[in-house]
């Protein structure tokens, strides 16, 4: 009886400790996404007046975690029932990714006009500023759906053939990760400058070490979200660069033999698609607009 018991929990042991290195190999193989997450939230939350911007970014977590459980069952039917299938939606959410790559690059380099975003008590009245709130809230949502669903299916891939309870336990943990730990740094972030500014006011001293630190905070802010906004592209096109490359034959057998490094291949494939499928992007709508009737 008692040997019984300690073979379980022997048992229990390794498929903890096989879980703990596949959740390691799948947190790597997420990590551009989780980056790019990061980055996407980081900018959506900001902009705003700063007593919204935690209740917003409340909102967009909750809106995440209902898009993991949703797609979680899901998933795994799917690995279940009709593994091909994650083959494709990998490849089709690679190209969603590479596009979104590609469009953040060219429009960095082509001209063109933004509307300031920018939401705050001194601009709109009440009702406009809980209105714009939906909208840039649903939107995020919306965003976070498409890389939730990379993030989960390429989790997934990694424990691909693996028994069933492994494959939830790990996919479930990265989706986990992807909601709380990326929303809770994205909080850290937004809040950098508040925070800022208190350890400002605290010190009536001219110089002091509160102060030094309260300056270095208010002024980072901008630059880390310009940063990950930057960091969280190139991880879009190597991400979508690596599915290319390791999901279709044909481009998988034909930078096989080129000498350079992978992350020179997987970026340059990345790109390549990303820019075609947005000319057909940017076509399509000319088009569409061409067809549209004159007020």
């Amino acid at each position: 009886m008692a040997s019984g018991f300690f073979v379980l929990l022997d048992d229990i042991a390794a498929i903890m400790d096989d879980v703990a290195v596949m959740s390691k190999i799948a947190a790597k193989k997420t990590a551009g996404i989780l980056g790019d997450d990061l980055a996407v939230n980081a900018e959506k939350a900001s902009g705003f007046a700063s007593s919204r911007e935690l209740p917003v970014l409340w909102a967009i977590s909750k809106g995440s975690l209902l898009n993991k459980i949703i797609i979680l069952p899901i998933a795994f039917l799917l690995s279940a029932f009709l593994p091909v299938a994650i083959i494709v939606i990998l490849v089709l959410g690679g190209l969603f990714l590479a596009y979104e790559g590609a469009e953040k690059i060219f429009e960095y380099f082509v001209p063109h006009e933004h509307e300031s975003e920018g939401i705050t008590e001194e601009t709109f009245t009440e009702e406009q500023i809980l209105e714009a709130e939906k909208g840039k809230i649903k939107s995020a949502i919306v965003t976070d759906f498409i890389l939730s669903v990379e993030i989960v299916i390429i989790a997934l891939s990694t424990v691909v053939g693996k028994p069933l309870t492994q494959q939830i336990i790990v996919t479930s943990i990265i989706a986990l990760i992807a909601t709380i730990g990326v929303y809770g740094i994205v909080a850290l972030i937004v809040r950098m400058d508040e925070a800022g500014y208190k350890l400002i006011k605290f010190s009536k001293k001219e110089k002091s070490i509160s102060k030094f630190i309260g300056n270095i905070l208010v002024k980072a802010l901008p630059f880390i979200i310009k940063s990950l906004t930057v960091i969280g592209t190139i991880a879009l096109i190597l991400v979508a660069g690596g599915i290319f490359v390791h999901y279709i034959p044909f481009i998988h057998h034909y930078v096989e033999g080129i000498n350079i490094p992978a992350i020179v291949k997987e970026f340059v494939i990345g790109l390549a698609l990303g820019l075609v499928v947005l000319a057909f992007v940017n076509l399509f709508k000319k088009i569409f607009k061409k067809k549209q009737p004159a007020l």
